[in-house]
Protein backbone atom coordinates (compact mmCIF):
# COMPACT_ATOMS: atom_id res chain seq x y z
CA UNK A 1 0.00 0.00 0.00
CA UNK A 2 1.36 3.06 -0.57
CA UNK A 3 2.05 5.62 2.16
CA UNK A 4 -1.00 8.30 2.20
CA UNK A 5 1.61 11.20 4.22
CA UNK A 6 2.26 14.02 2.18
CA UNK A 7 5.84 14.52 1.02
CA UNK A 8 6.06 18.20 2.77
CA UNK A 9 4.84 16.93 6.28
CA UNK A 10 7.74 14.45 5.63
CA UNK A 11 10.51 16.71 5.25
CA UNK A 12 9.29 19.65 7.85
CA UNK A 13 9.62 16.74 10.47
CA UNK A 14 13.20 15.54 9.69
CA UNK A 15 14.18 18.91 8.98
CA UNK A 16 12.93 20.51 12.11
CA UNK A 17 13.94 17.80 14.52
CA UNK A 18 17.85 18.30 14.06
CA UNK A 19 16.85 22.28 14.63
CA UNK A 20 15.38 21.87 17.97
CA UNK A 21 18.20 20.14 19.32
CA UNK A 22 20.58 22.76 17.98
CA UNK A 23 18.76 25.07 19.52
CA UNK A 24 18.53 23.58 22.91
CA UNK A 25 22.13 23.06 23.32
CA UNK A 26 24.03 26.05 25.56
CA UNK A 27 26.55 27.72 23.97
CA UNK A 28 30.11 27.17 25.72
CA UNK A 29 31.88 29.53 27.82
CA UNK A 30 35.20 30.54 26.29
CA UNK A 31 38.23 28.07 27.42
CA UNK A 32 41.17 30.30 29.17
CA UNK A 33 44.13 28.41 27.12
CA UNK A 34 46.54 26.34 29.15
CA UNK A 35 49.45 28.32 28.29
CA UNK A 36 47.84 31.55 29.96
CA UNK A 37 46.81 29.77 32.91
CA UNK A 38 50.83 28.89 33.34
CA UNK A 39 52.07 32.07 32.80
CA UNK A 40 49.80 33.59 35.42
CA UNK A 41 51.00 30.51 37.99
CA UNK A 42 54.47 31.27 37.11
CA UNK A 43 54.24 35.09 37.47
CA UNK A 44 52.69 35.01 40.43
CA UNK A 45 54.74 32.15 41.90
CA UNK A 46 57.51 35.10 40.98
CA UNK A 47 56.22 37.67 42.91
CA UNK A 48 55.80 35.16 46.12
CA UNK A 49 59.23 33.58 45.54
CA UNK A 50 60.97 37.50 45.87
CA UNK A 51 58.75 38.05 48.99
CA UNK A 52 60.26 35.04 49.99
CA UNK A 53 63.63 36.01 49.94
CA UNK A 54 63.12 39.77 50.96
CA UNK A 55 61.47 38.10 54.09
CA UNK A 56 64.11 35.94 55.06
CA UNK A 57 66.63 38.52 54.93
CA UNK A 58 64.91 40.27 56.81
CA UNK A 59 64.84 37.44 59.32
CA UNK A 60 68.01 37.08 59.55
CA UNK A 61 68.65 40.48 61.07
CA UNK A 62 67.75 38.98 64.38
CA UNK A 63 71.38 37.57 64.63
CA UNK A 64 72.55 41.18 64.97
CA UNK A 65 70.35 41.76 67.80
CA UNK A 66 67.09 43.03 69.03
CA UNK A 67 67.74 46.42 68.29
CA UNK A 68 68.56 45.71 64.40
CA UNK A 69 65.67 43.86 63.87
CA UNK A 70 62.85 45.93 65.60
CA UNK A 71 64.49 48.91 63.89
CA UNK A 72 63.85 47.07 60.54
CA UNK A 73 60.42 46.38 61.44
CA UNK A 74 60.09 50.16 62.39
CA UNK A 75 61.43 51.23 58.70
CA UNK A 76 59.07 48.81 56.56
CA UNK A 77 56.37 50.76 58.06
CA UNK A 78 57.84 54.16 57.62
CA UNK A 79 58.90 53.26 53.46
CA UNK A 80 58.41 56.46 51.64
CA UNK A 81 56.95 58.47 53.77
CA UNK A 82 55.55 61.29 53.82
CA UNK A 83 54.69 60.57 50.41
CA UNK A 84 53.13 57.64 51.42
CA UNK A 85 50.90 57.58 54.58
CA UNK A 86 52.72 55.33 57.87
CA UNK A 87 52.52 51.28 56.69
CA UNK A 88 51.39 52.70 52.84
CA UNK A 89 53.79 50.76 51.44
CA UNK A 90 53.47 47.71 53.62
CA UNK A 91 49.87 47.74 52.72
CA UNK A 92 50.72 47.68 48.54
CA UNK A 93 53.25 44.76 48.92
CA UNK A 94 49.97 43.00 51.25
CA UNK A 95 47.40 43.29 48.50
CA UNK A 96 50.01 42.48 45.43
CA UNK A 97 50.88 39.51 47.85
CA UNK A 98 47.20 38.32 48.21
CA UNK A 99 46.38 38.83 44.72
CA UNK A 100 49.51 36.45 43.98
CA UNK A 101 48.44 33.75 46.41
CA UNK A 102 44.62 33.58 44.86
CA UNK A 103 46.20 33.99 41.16
CA UNK A 104 48.33 31.27 41.97
CA UNK A 105 45.88 29.19 43.92
CA UNK A 106 43.13 29.50 41.13
CA UNK A 107 45.50 28.80 37.79
CA UNK A 108 47.09 25.24 39.67
CA UNK A 109 43.63 24.30 40.63
CA UNK A 110 42.15 25.17 37.16
CA UNK A 111 45.07 23.14 35.34
CA UNK A 112 44.38 19.75 37.54
CA UNK A 113 41.24 19.66 37.49
CA UNK A 114 42.09 19.89 33.72
CA UNK A 115 44.42 17.35 34.13
CA UNK A 116 42.17 14.47 35.81
CA UNK A 117 39.58 15.46 33.48
CA UNK A 118 41.98 14.25 30.44
CA UNK A 119 43.14 11.34 32.15
CA UNK A 120 40.10 10.31 33.96
CA UNK A 121 40.93 6.31 34.09
CA UNK A 122 43.60 5.10 36.38
CA UNK A 123 46.89 3.17 34.56
CA UNK A 124 46.94 -0.48 34.82
CA UNK A 125 47.88 -2.17 38.04
CA UNK A 126 47.42 1.18 39.70
CA UNK A 127 51.04 2.42 39.08
CA UNK A 128 50.93 6.62 39.76
CA UNK A 129 54.43 6.24 40.14
CA UNK A 130 55.38 7.61 36.80
CA UNK A 131 57.71 10.98 35.94
CA UNK A 132 56.20 13.82 37.48
CA UNK A 133 53.45 12.18 39.33
CA UNK A 134 55.87 12.37 42.79
CA UNK A 135 56.34 15.91 42.37
CA UNK A 136 52.58 16.83 41.33
CA UNK A 137 51.74 15.09 44.46
CA UNK A 138 54.22 17.12 46.67
CA UNK A 139 53.22 20.48 45.40
CA UNK A 140 49.44 19.00 46.19
CA UNK A 141 49.98 18.53 49.83
CA UNK A 142 52.92 20.89 49.97
CA UNK A 143 50.62 23.75 48.96
CA UNK A 144 47.78 23.04 52.31
CA UNK A 145 51.17 22.90 54.52
CA UNK A 146 51.82 25.95 53.34
CA UNK A 147 48.46 27.96 53.62
CA UNK A 148 47.74 26.58 57.18
CA UNK A 149 50.59 27.64 58.13
CA UNK A 150 50.53 31.35 56.57
CA UNK A 151 46.97 31.70 58.49
CA UNK A 152 49.01 30.34 61.66
CA UNK A 153 51.90 32.94 60.58
CA UNK A 154 49.49 35.78 60.40
CA UNK A 155 47.71 35.19 63.50
CA UNK A 156 51.15 34.52 65.61
CA UNK A 157 53.68 37.06 64.44
CA UNK A 158 52.16 39.52 62.86
CA UNK A 159 48.68 40.40 64.78
CA UNK A 160 50.10 38.80 68.05
CA UNK A 161 47.03 36.91 68.66
CA UNK A 162 48.84 33.40 69.16
CA UNK A 163 52.08 34.49 70.49
CA UNK A 164 52.84 34.44 74.17
CA UNK A 165 54.27 37.97 73.62
CA UNK A 166 52.31 39.57 71.14
CA UNK A 167 53.57 43.03 71.66
CA UNK A 168 53.53 45.20 68.75
CA UNK A 169 56.76 46.17 67.02
CA UNK A 170 58.48 44.06 69.26
CA UNK A 171 59.33 41.46 66.78
CA UNK A 172 62.35 40.17 68.50
CA UNK A 173 61.01 39.46 72.03
CA UNK A 174 57.75 37.91 69.72
CA UNK A 175 59.89 35.58 67.82
CA UNK A 176 62.28 34.55 71.08
CA UNK A 177 58.79 33.46 72.89
CA UNK A 178 57.12 31.99 70.29
CA UNK A 179 60.13 29.71 69.27
CA UNK A 180 61.27 28.98 73.15
CA UNK A 181 62.65 25.35 73.88
CA UNK A 182 59.14 24.79 75.97
CA UNK A 183 57.15 25.49 72.80
CA UNK A 184 58.68 22.98 70.82
CA UNK A 185 55.88 21.92 69.05
CA UNK A 186 55.67 24.93 67.33
CA UNK A 187 59.28 25.27 65.97
CA UNK A 188 58.45 21.44 64.56
CA UNK A 189 55.12 22.84 62.73
CA UNK A 190 57.23 25.58 61.44
CA UNK A 191 60.34 23.28 59.82
CA UNK A 192 57.78 21.03 58.72
CA UNK A 193 55.94 23.95 57.02
CA UNK A 194 59.71 25.59 55.73
CA UNK A 195 60.57 22.29 54.14
CA UNK A 196 57.34 22.11 52.40
CA UNK A 197 57.97 25.54 50.97
CA UNK A 198 61.31 24.46 49.86
CA UNK A 199 60.26 21.88 47.93
CA UNK A 200 57.25 23.79 46.06
CA UNK A 201 59.96 26.21 45.10
CA UNK A 202 62.48 23.48 43.95
CA UNK A 203 59.42 22.17 41.61
CA UNK A 204 57.61 25.55 41.30
CA UNK A 205 61.01 27.15 39.83
CA UNK A 206 62.03 24.46 38.01
CA UNK A 207 58.34 24.54 36.16
CA UNK A 208 58.17 27.98 36.05
CA UNK A 209 61.70 28.47 33.58
CA UNK A 210 59.57 25.09 31.54
CA UNK A 211 56.80 27.67 31.36
CA UNK A 212 58.71 30.59 30.06
CA UNK A 213 60.72 28.86 27.73
CA UNK A 214 64.42 28.87 29.70
CA UNK A 215 64.73 25.09 30.40
CA UNK A 216 65.45 24.03 27.21
CA UNK A 217 67.89 21.75 25.20
CA UNK A 218 71.03 21.49 27.25
CA UNK A 219 70.19 23.82 30.18
CA UNK A 220 67.66 21.47 31.49
CA UNK A 221 70.55 19.83 34.19
CA UNK A 222 72.51 23.01 34.75
CA UNK A 223 69.19 24.93 36.13
CA UNK A 224 67.59 21.74 37.16
CA UNK A 225 70.77 22.05 39.85
CA UNK A 226 70.09 25.78 40.03
CA UNK A 227 66.43 25.42 41.25
CA UNK A 228 67.52 23.01 44.28
CA UNK A 229 70.46 24.87 45.25
CA UNK A 230 68.17 28.17 45.52
CA UNK A 231 65.46 26.05 47.30
CA UNK A 232 67.76 24.83 50.26
CA UNK A 233 69.47 28.03 50.54
CA UNK A 234 66.00 29.71 51.28
CA UNK A 235 65.59 26.52 53.60
CA UNK A 236 67.96 26.65 55.57
CA UNK A 237 67.88 30.99 55.99
CA UNK A 238 64.35 30.52 57.13
CA UNK A 239 65.46 27.45 59.37
CA UNK A 240 68.15 29.43 61.09
CA UNK A 241 65.67 31.70 63.36
CA UNK A 242 63.69 28.91 64.70
CA UNK A 243 66.74 26.63 65.44
CA UNK A 244 68.60 28.86 66.62
CA UNK A 245 66.18 30.32 69.37
CA UNK A 246 65.37 26.63 70.35
CA UNK A 247 68.96 25.59 70.93
CA UNK A 248 69.57 29.36 73.07
CA UNK A 249 71.90 30.85 70.07
CA UNK A 250 69.55 33.95 69.87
Amino acid sequence: MVSTVPLIDVVTVSTSTPAKGAAARKPRRPRIPGVLLKFVMAVSGAFLLLYLVLHMIGNLKIFFGGAELDGYARWLREILEPALPYEGMLWIVRVVLTVSVLAHIWSATVLALRARRARPIRYAGGNHKLPGSYAARTMRWGGVIIVLFVVYHLLDLTTGTLNPNGEHLQVYANVVADFAPSRWYVTLFYVLAVVAVGLHVRHGLWSALQTLGVSNGRRQRPLQIVSTVFAVLLTVGFLAVPIAVTFGVV
